[in-house]
């Protein structure tokens, strides 16, 4: 749900068509050369495919799975057995695809790798010591920022306000990002800084919060109003946006993630090419695009990304309805129902986006649309269909992010326009604390609805919104199948009709994530031609009891044939 703004340098970069192997360790950082061909042995393989569910042995040949099966077929027909082959024995241990994960936000998390970390902080009082602590480490003047903090976790449940800050930090401007990604708290010397006052007027879809004498509050609610001030923080130098990068890919690696389908900026992904030439890159990365740039940068920031490359591309634009429901502004049909005076906050005029959208699918882009609340969801059907009913049938799979709370008569539309709902299990698990007193219970009918969405025939993609929930697709995994607190509860799980199976689960989190981004039959499964992209486990996730899936270790993750992380 991450709002980063996109910053776009003066001039991109000529497109370099890059010819070397992207083969590394993600420990040691160095390319590794493979052997022709690698085998690897004994092992309980879940192919996530429906002909051939199980398998016992693999061989991977320029980075892709060239046979797979029996032992004796292995060793026997696709030469296994020859002497001083590569094999690799794996000791019955349990393998699978790697996770695709299909909603991320690899910039977002590299800065937050450098900045003031805030997840989990138990109050506002803590969250002041720890602006304290980074004042320490600042000269006067400098910006600090921070994310991560969640209000609904203290005792008041108050938004913090920009006094708090001025306490502990009157000299140095602040912004500290709530962990959704939609609303901020700036001190006064940020707000000074951005020239915003109690005259400055709310900018379309954001708001500045004010307080009863008409005072900013610092609360900036959506990108509109948070980059007023984020616009005037200094770009961090190329090396340090590399160094939260590469600190972010370790942890993808680490987490069995072998794609990802990223909303960064435009120089994070001049980061993630950089890496590419030099061998370096640990993921397979598409990049989304900004909706909302005019169509000509967006054709030449494709043309510059490329669309092909089994690495990094570029992928879908994507767009935004509304907000967040944590910080009461998703866009609702009705108000909340913790506080009658609002129903959210639509970020983007319906019409404009709808004329937008025909123009650039028009121009052959997959449109993937931000919508969490109901009345958003529907303003993004919507737009699909008028987008089809203006350009004529193609398979677009244009896809709706998050799609958290949906009204029952609208999960039929999903499917009747093709539309792929790229959801986030964890997500449920977070927000099961405070959803019903935010919206009540009769809404709740048609929220996180995994089941109701393939019931009525609706493709599913999953992922994490890292880094505003861990990368851990494990975490996805249990929300999936209990819908349950991590400690455990509610007794069979919250919502329990909207629990699917662990196969589901799975197909989500892999085949069903590459449909989303028309390549299936390339990744997601492991059979004879796709990727060889797979992790192998310390658990057989078929086998172990959902509380056992988040203690799960990744063991080995391979991307291309190539080994990327490796536990020791």
């Amino acid at each position: 749900m991450r709002t980063d703004r996109v910053r776009i340098l003066a001039g991109l970069l000529p497109f370099v068509v890059v010819t070397v192997v992207v083969a590394f360790h993600a420990k040691s950082g160095a390319a590794q050369k493979a052997p022709t061909t690698t085998y690897y042995n004994h092992g309980h393989i879940y192919t996530n495919d429906p002909a051939h569910p199980w398998a016992e042995a693999l061989a991977v040949s320029e980075g892709k799975i060239s046979c797979i099966g029996r032992m004796d077929h292995v060793l026997l027909d696709c030469g296994g057995g020859q002497e001083g082959v590569e094999t690799v024995n794996l000791k019955g241990q349990f393998v699978m695809p790697g996770f695709n994960d299909a909603h991320v936000h690899l910039g977002g998390a590299a800065a937050d790798e450098l900045a003031v970390p805030l997840t989990g902080v138990p109050s506002a009082e803590e969250m002041q010591k720890r602006v304290a602590a980074a004042v320490a480490l600042h000269k006067v003047g400098e910006w600090i920022t921070g994310g991560g903090w969640d209000h609904t976790l203290w005792t008041e449940k108050k938004f913090p306000d920009r006094q708090q800050l001025d306490a502990v930090a009157p000299k140095n401007p602040v912004i500290l990002t709530h962990i959704s990604g939609h609303v901020a708290v700036a001190n006064s010397l940020a707000l000074k800084r951005a020239e915003i006052d109690k005259t400055t007027p709310n900018p379309p879809g954001g708001e500045i919060e004010h307080d009863t004498l008409g005072e900013p509050t610092g609360m900036l609610k959506e990108d509109a109003a948070m980059s007023l001030v984020k616009a005037r923080i200094p770009d961090p130098a190329p090396e340090v946006r590399r160094k939260g990068i590469e600190l972010v890919l370790e942890n993808v690696a680490k987490n069995g993630i072998t794609s990802v389908q990223d909303y960064s900026e435009w120089a994070d992904f001049q980061a993630f090419q950089q890496l590419k030439e030099e061998g370096k890159l640990t993921v397979r990365i598409t990049e989304w695009l900004p909706f909302n740039l005019p169509l000509n940068d967006l054709q030449n920031m494709r043309a510059q990304g490329g669309t092909q490359d089994p690495w990094l591309k570029t992928g879908a634009l994507k767009a935004f309805t509304d907000g967040a429901m944590g910080s009461r502004t998703a866009a609702m049909l009705e108000p909340y129902s913790d506080d009658p005076s609002t129903s959210g906050i639509l970020t983007s005029d319906p019409e404009k986006v709808t004329a937008m959208a025909i123009q650039r699918d028009r121009a052959g882009f997959q449109l993937a649309f931000h919508a969490i609340g109901d009345r958003a969801n529907r303003i993004a059907l919507d737009v699909f269909e008028a987008v089809a009913k203006a350009n004529g049938p193609r398979d677009r799979r244009d896809r709706i992010e998050h799609a958290q709370v949906v009204a029952p008569m609208d999960f039929s539309r999903f499917a009747q326009l093709h539309v792929v709902a790229s959801m986030q299990p964890s997500h449920q698990t977070t927000d099961m604390r405070w959803a019903e007193e935010r919206i009540g219970r009769e809404r709740l009918v048609g929220a996180y609805a995994w089941a109701t969405m393939l019931k009525n025939g609706v493709p599913l993609a999953f992922g994490t919104d890292y880094d505003v929930e861990p990368i851990s697709p494990f975490r996805g995994l249990y929300a999936c199948v209990t819908r349950e607190r991590p400690e455990g509860g509610p007794k069979d799980g919250w919502q329990p009709q909207e629990k699917i199976s662990l196969d589901d689960c799975i197909r989500a989190y892999t085949s069903g994530s590459a449909y989303a981004q028309f390549e299936e039959g390339k990744k997601g499964e492991l059979k004879q031609g796709e990727y060889a992209d797979f992790i192998v486990l310390s658990n057989d996730l078929t086998k172990a009891s959902p509380a056992q899936f988040t203690k799960t270790r990744v063991l080995r993750t391979v991307v291309g044939g190539r080994v990327v992380y490796q536990e020791h």
